[in-house]
């Protein structure tokens, strides 16, 4: 997997590219949860879960079918007690569902694993993508530290960080020039 550090900069990254107002500024971080909520599925270690089961790691939780109901039940208890300052909920539900998603797109890009089971649980096969650049991440706290560690956020600096740092210096100069966005 790619690393929390990855995926909620990848998730806040959408957040504020697609909610671009300060005002969002809760939602960029609920953007940020939605990219490491996948990986939940690691207690599964725990109650020993076979890796490539579709309760296993990279299985059912890294689909696009989970970043649909995530941003599905988000969207929909927000969407009872919305203020009418709020984003509207259809751009609300495509900025969950990108960032959920966007964090079994990650662990494709990276060297190691099972590969991630993007259209379970109709089609439990694991994918991974052509290019992988990026180096993966140790499961646990513990095995995250010294010259791994070190290796790890390097790949990401250059994969992730730099392309969201791009993203975001590019939607700001070309941002006064736009019309609004809607709420």
């Amino acid at each position: 997997m790619a690393s929390v550090f990855g995926h909620t900069a990848l998730g806040a990254t959408l957040g504020v590219l697609l909610l671009p107002e300060r005002r969002h500024w809760r939602w960029w971080v609920v953007a940020a949860a939605c990219a490491f909520l996948p990986d939940a599925d690691v207690v599964g270690f725990k109650f020993q879960v076979p890796y490539a089961g579709l309760w296993g790691h990279r299985g059912l939780t890294h689909s696009f079918l989970a970043a649909a109901v995530v941003a599905s039940l988000l969207t929909s208890l927000y969407g009872m007690r919305r203020p009418a300052t709020a984003p509207s909920l259809g751009r609300l539900w495509v900025l969950l569902f990108l960032a959920t998603a966007s964090h079994g797109i990650l662990d494709a890009m990276t060297t190691g694993g099972l590969g991630v089971a993007f259209f379970s649980p109709f089609n439990v096969q694991r994918y991974f993508f052509g290019f992988r650049p990026i180096q993966v991440s140790p499961i646990g706290i513990r095995n995250f530290a010294g010259e791994r560690a070190l290796r790890v956020l390097s790949s990401e600096v250059v994969w992730v960080g730099l392309p969201c740092l791009l993203l975001l210096l590019l939607n700001r100069s070309v941002r006064p020039w736009r019309q609004p966005l809607g709420r």
